[in-house]
């Protein structure tokens, strides 16, 4: 019984089987009715299927050559169906329409009702309006395709200018380096960067995380664009902690490299504020892994010189948890290496990795914003900034962000910008003539000194570039400036001498060059020396050095002359504590090149005594003494021989005035007496004579006061000397 049953549900089966085999055979078109046809005529001679070829292989033992000769038979049988199909459609284009039968006509015919209704063509679509802006339109055609459409705030040109913004945020961001950052800068505020800052935030991001070794450079665009427009500031870090954070979940080594880095950088720039430095340190460390030392060891690096300036106690305890670590956790030697080249680091005082580098120290310190973002906060990345969005009053913030680019440019001054070259000829130029209304000229003075700026840097990066100094000289002579400018150009010299950390021959060579060239650098130095020694109490203890190894060196080689020295006047009174540092290091410097005799022959000069009278003074005991003891303090003692010789003989020297000073006072008196008789006689005979006697008595009186007067003044005179003797 149930076997029949079986048997009849293997029989219905079987009948429903090969009822949809031929309800699928008669809906199918006619090249799959052909291609099934060949397929069982092919499995029939070949004489195996699937089930068949595994009996027969658990039974016989088919190895594996066997198998791989059967696959490459129908690999072949493929090839060769494919190659029917295929000149089957050949035959099918190139015949007519009246060959077909009706038969294949009609199959056809419900084949194409079967159809789905095709999609639209690529050529119906605008490319602009697609999801990745469709094909590359180059900048002078969509250019014209913007200037096409009349309605500005329609979707189509707004969609054109999102692509345009966003192609040259991408160019701008990609090639911005140290030398060009200012012009990148220039020409990135042209673009609207308001409309624009999801994408700009994004092309920031992923140019720093494709090149950290460029960080520092990011770094300060963020710096720059962030003192203009804090909110892309914000968005920016907002995004940096995201990333950092995906970084850490997903434990992300280069990504956590790379946010860090740029996070450091931009503490550097006050961007950041310190607090979100050391809380990601105090993460990464909290369950040390090798991973995350290494990141924090990088993260320590860029951002220690700040976080020791700004948080010592920070910092401190930072590096006392590295320590901890070293000592007590379980990591790599290669970790512990790169822990102790951390400390290494932090003792040379971070050296290699200094705050800002140099040339990109471009935001005052006052004008920057500085984000207190914490790192555990929930932020919004603001995504749907980075894709295209119609905007209802297009045209209107356009006209916005215009005024304010003119604002940011200070473009509203002039209509047209002039080409700054620092070392032309028009640098210098402080004074301009316009014509008003009326035709009359008007005088504007430049009081801001842009031009003076300018031409000093210029000075600068010419000196800073310059291999010698006598390449130096070389550029600076041709740069062609007008004399006008020739003091200017030797302050901009001893300026970059005195900034210097220790004193380079280099300015002094380059000084003595342009002194030997013409006699107005000469003369500028000159007056540059006197102005220094009366203001010398307003430099630090290091430019005070840089300065007097400088003149010392152009006193030295005779680019200068010794006359400038009668500025200088060794006394108590009119010295300080700067001037004293100063002429101490400018003689010592002295005596290093001459040495002590040629020094002390050159100070003995007759020629030039009129002007050591200051230097060497002999006019009081008191100031001759504190030259003496001035110059032995300072090991030149040597200097002070004839000093101590006039010392000696002051006292014979003085007695000697003295008795000179009593005589000529005897000489004087008799000889006023006698003139004084004479025109005493001579009023007496000219007078009346009934006022003789009261003439004679006023007379008498007058010669009294006289003489009594000219007794005070010896007197006085005698009491000077004495004083000048003790």
């Amino acid at each position: 019984m149930m076997k029949s049953r079986v048997a009849q549900m293997n029989h219905g089966s079987s009948y429903e089987n090969k009822e949809s085999y031929s309800s699928r055979q008669r809906s199918a078109s006619p090249e799959d009715r052909d291609r099934s046809e060949e397929d069982e005529r092919y499995s029939r001679d070949r004489g195996y299927s699937d089930g068949k070829y595994d009996k027969e292989d658990a039974g016989r033992g088919h190895d594996h050559k066997t198998y791989e000769t059967r696959s490459g038979e129908r690999e072949k049988h493929q090839e060769k169906r494919s190659d029917r199909d295929s000149d089957r459609r050949k035959q099918r284009k190139l015949s007519s329409p009246d060959r077909k039968s009706p038969e294949r006509s009609s199959s056809q015919n419900s084949f194409v009702q079967n159809e789905p209704p095709s999609k639209k063509r690529k050529e119906d679509l605008d490319p602009i309006l697609t999801r990745t802006g469709g094909a590359y339109i180059p900048p002078a055609k969509l250019k014209m395709m913007q200037e096409q459409i009349t309605d500005k705030n329609s979707l189509a040109y707004q969609r054109m200018s999102w692509e345009a913004l966003k192609k040259s945020i991408n160019g701008l961001v990609n090639k911005i380096n140290v030398s060009n950052i200012e012009n990148i800068i220039y020409e990135l505020l042209q673009e609207n960067i308001v409309r624009g800052r999801g994408l700009l935030a994004r092309s920031v991001l992923l140019a720093q995380s494709t090149s950290p070794i460029f960080t520092h450079v990011y770094a300060a665009l963020v710096a720059i664009i962030n003192s203009k427009f804090p909110n892309i500031g914000e968005l920016i870090l907002r995004r940096l902690i995201l990333n950092f954070r995906k970084g850490y979940r997903r434990n992300d080594k280069q990504l956590c490299l790379t946010a860090s880095k740029f996070v450091a950088h931009l503490m550097n720039q006050n961007v950041a504020h310190e607090v979100l430095c050391l809380e990601m340190l105090t993460l990464l460390l909290e369950r040390p892994t090798d991973d995350s030392i290494e990141v924090a060891i990088g993260f320590l690096k860029e951002s220690g010189l700040k976080l020791t300036e700004v948080s010592p106690r920070g910092i401190n305890a930072i590096f006392d948890r590295l320590r901890h670590i070293l000592h007590e956790s379980k990591i790599d030697i290669r970790v512990q290496y790169m822990i102790e080249v951390m400390f290494a680091v932090r003792k040379d005082g971070f050296k290699d990795h200094p705050v800002i580098p140099e040339g990109l120290d471009l935001v005052e310190e006052e004008d920057q914003f500085t984000h207190m973002l914490p790192l555990e906060d929930d932020y919004n990345p603001e995504d749907i900034l980075n894709v295209f969005k119609m905007d209802p009053d297009f045209m209107e913030n356009e006209e916005k962000y215009k005024t304010l680019k003119k604002e940011i440019l200070d473009e509203g001054d002039s209509d047209s910008e002039t080409d700054q070259d620092a070392g032309s000829s028009e640098a210098d130029e402080d004074e301009e003539e316009e014509e008003d209304e009326e035709g009359q000229k008007v005088t504007i003075h430049d009081k801001t000194e842009i031009n003076l700026v300018s031409f000093r840097r210029t000075i600068y990066l010419a000196i800073q570039s310059s291999l010698d100094f006598e390449e130096c000289a070389h550029k600076l002579l041709k740069m062609d400036f007008p004399e006008s400018q020739t003091k200017e150009l030797c302050n901009m010299i001893l300026d970059c001498c005195a900034q210097q950390r220790t004193y380079e021959k280099f300015f002094g060579l380059l000084a003595g060059r342009f002194c030997l060239l013409k006699k107005e650098y000469m003369e500028s130095f000159e007056a540059i020396f006197k102005e220094q020694y009366d203001t010398i109490h307003r430099l630090e203890t290091n430019k005070l050095r840089n300065v007097a190894k400088m003149f010392a060196h152009l006193l030295y080689t005779d680019s200068i002359p010794w006359s400038v020295l009668e500025c200088i006047t060794l006394s108590e009174e009119t010295t300080t504590s700067s001037s004293r540092i100063f002429v101490k290091i400018f003689f010592q410097e002295l005596s290093e090149y001459m040495g002590l005799p040629n020094l002390n022959a050159r100070l003995k000069d007759e020629t030039l005594q009129p002007f050591f009278e200051g230097l060497l003074p002999r006019d009081n005991p008191r100031n001759t003494r504190f030259a003496i003891n001035f110059f032995t303090s300072i090991g030149l003692g040597g200097l002070t021989d004839e000093l101590r010789e006039h010392l000696k003989n002051a006292p014979k020297i003085i007695m000697t005035q003295k008795q000179d000073v009593e005589s000529s006072d005897t000489s004087s008196s008799s000889s006023e007496s006698d003139s004084f008789s004479e025109s005493d006689s001579e009023s007496i005979s000219s007078s009346t004579e009934s006022s003789s006697t009261s003439d004679s008595s006023s007379s008498d009186s007058d010669a009294a006061k006289g003489k009594k007067k000219m007794q005070r003044k010896n007197k006085e005179r005698i009491c000077s000397l004495n004083v000048f003797c003790g």
